[in-house]
């Protein structure tokens, strides 16, 4: 959801408007998602590496996550929506953390759309907790060296349970993955779209979707 800043800035305002703008976004999306029947959303709403930012723009995001946790839980409780952590999401102080495991708490039997939410995350570190608790189960005997496959690490990754990732779409024209679900996105589609994260609606986001049922994916094999 890249873009929140340059929207601000090309209009005169402070980063925390397009941060604000930006969540009007995610509602939108969402509502989209619902109704286009799509399985699992993931969000990828704070990296670990947006902690560079300033202080003022992260106690800005932190205060917007809790406001929204607040006012949208009832309506995402009610449309079926199950809301899933991936990230260290503790590192964000115990009043939102209470607040994120609760509307976790909440919404785990929900099945009408999995909402995952990216907080603190990043796929190196994803990885290489993963690899480390492999290693400490063989070391410990409880798991055989040989054993270890694809399949058993990704059943260390934070995303385990979750369906194979199919898309990866990423707003404002920026054309990487900035540590975003590396592993899960070995065959995932990648759309690149121009338009910044704040203007990103329903019609948009049915385009990335139509592009992405006209592909024709070979994962590998010809």
């Amino acid at each position: 959801m890249d873009g929140n800043g340059r929207w601000a800035e090309k209009r005169g305002l402070p980063r925390a408007a397009g941060h604000r703008a930006g969540a009007e976004a995610v509602r939108r999306i969402l509502k989209a998602a619902v109704k286009q029947g799509v399985e699992v959303l993931t969000l990828y709403a704070f990296s670990s590496e947006n902690w560079r930012r300033s202080e003022d723009e992260i106690s800005d995001l932190k205060g917007l996550m809790a406001y929204y946790l607040e006012r949208e839980l009832d309506e995402l409780a009610r449309n079926g929506v199950q809301i899933r952590l991936i990230g260290d999401h503790k590192a964000f102080g115990p009043q939102l953390v209470e607040r994120l495991e609760r509307a976790v708490e909440r919404t785990a039997k929900n099945d009408r759309l999995i909402l995952v939410v990216a907080l603190n995350y990043g796929a190196r570190d994803e990885i290489a907790a993963a690899a480390k608790r492999l290693a400490e189960k063989s070391v410990s005997g409880e798991l055989d060296p040989a054993s270890i496959d694809e399949k058993r690490l990704e059943s260390e990754l934070s995303t385990d349970g979750l369906p194979v990732l199919d898309l990866v779409i990423r707003t404002s024209g920026e054309k990487r993955l900035s540590n975003f679900l590396l592993w899960q996105a070995a065959y995932a589609e990648l759309i690149f779209v121009d338009t910044l994260w704040p203007d990103f609606g329903e019609e948009e986001f049915a385009a990335a979707l139509t592009e992405f049922a006209g592909r024709q994916r070979r994962f590998g094999g010809r």
